[in-house]
């Protein structure tokens, strides 16, 4: 017994003093050790300082498909504010993304009639709501929405000042434009990509599998019940937005949706009076739907008979406000399957 009573003494100062030395690091460790930081918003200004202010002659979009930009259709979009292709007035333009860096800021520094270029990067839904921030958009003339993750885009601006500061620079007369996920989310539905990675085989074999369609920012004039999709033909998404398009109709959200397409390398200018053009190397496709699908349901393959299509290239226009009702062609899907490639 008294063996016993030394060995538990023996262990229980061996345990005091494991534990003293385990306390003793823990605290060493929080003092040399770095505390996270916070995300804060990013900025990188090239150009002048002073904000231009001039008055702006009309709103304008510029939708980009990714890829290579077209720098053409950024051009129109800054002249179509200033009201001039070569003129003396000059305007302020803001890159917002969520991630990168001011890769943007010299090639649009480098137009005409740009007095500043400045990128904000915001990847934090608190700092959507900083004032410095705020004032950065307000003052701008013209928005530039780089490529990035329109999940985090839609989830981080969404009800905040970024998204009422865009708002107010074309409401003033402003231009604004985007390329990928930034073109994505100028349509009045998103397709929010925040799950896993849908293709147009997953999508049409299941149309609701990780497709969540969100109601967008913005909902520009000209762009009422549309989705947009990019990278369109690089990564066959023709069946994805057809799913879009059936899987809006089928849940109500709208009678008619026009489902807009656009090719990397290639840009979908916007005029004021609702004349879209295409500006670059690729294509253009609006797909109209207008009546409900035959099949659209979870874990069911969806068949859509007779979407109307249109498909332009580089020149060609298609009129937003005065929207067609029968396309060039129709295209039909059956059990998951489209009937015929648009793809030549």
């Amino acid at each position: 017994m008294n063996h016993l009573n030394i060995f538990m003494k023996i262990s229980s100062f061996y345990l005091t003093i494991l534990l003293t030395i385990t306390v003793i690091l823990s605290f060493i460790l929080m003092i040399i050790l770095p505390l996270p930081v916070e995300a804060k918003p990013i900025t990188y200004l090239d150009g002048n300082t002073a904000d231009v202010n001039p008055s702006m002659a009309a709103f304008a979009y510029n939708l980009g498909g990714g890829g290579h930009d077209v720098d053409a259709a950024i051009q129109w979009m800054i002249n179509q504010v200033r009201g001039c292709n070569t003129c003396s007035e000059k305007v302020d333009v803001v890159v917002v993304r969520d991630s990168g860096d001011a890769a943007y800021n010299q090639i649009i520094l480098a137009m005409d009639g740009v007095d500043s270029v400045e990128t904000l990067v915001i990847s934090q839904r608190e700092d959507a709501d900083s004032q410095n921030i705020i004032d950065k958009i307000q003052n701008a003339e013209v928005v530039f929405f780089g490529g990035g993750d329109q999940c985090n885009y839609v989830r981080n601006y969404i009800n905040t000042g970024v998204e009422r500061a865009i708002k107010s620079v074309v409401e003033r007369g402003g231009a604004i434009g985007g390329t990928s996920a930034g073109a994505m989310i100028q349509s009045d539905f998103v397709f929010s990509a925040c799950s896993e990675t849908v293709t147009s085989e997953t999508a049409l074999m299941n149309p609701y599998e990780d497709v969540y369609l969100d109601s967008g920012l913005f909902f520009w004039e000209h762009l009422q019940n549309t989705i947009i999709d990019t990278h369109f033909y690089e990564r066959d998404r023709m069946g994805r937005l057809m799913t879009f398009v059936a899987r809006l109709l089928r849940d109500g959200k709208a009678n008619r949706v026009l489902g807009i397409g656009i090719d990397e390398g290639t840009s979908l200018i916007v005029h004021k009076n609702g004349l879209a053009k295409v500006i670059g190397d690729g294509y253009v496709y609006f797909i109209l739907g207008d009546h409900l699908p035959e099949k659209c349901e979870p874990q069911t393959a969806v068949s859509f008979s007779d979407f109307h299509v249109w498909k332009k290239g580089n020149g060609e226009t298609f009129d937003l406000k005065n929207r067609p009702s029968v396309g060039d062609f129709q295209v039909s899907v059956k059990d998951g399957k489209l009937m015929s490639s648009l793809f030549y």
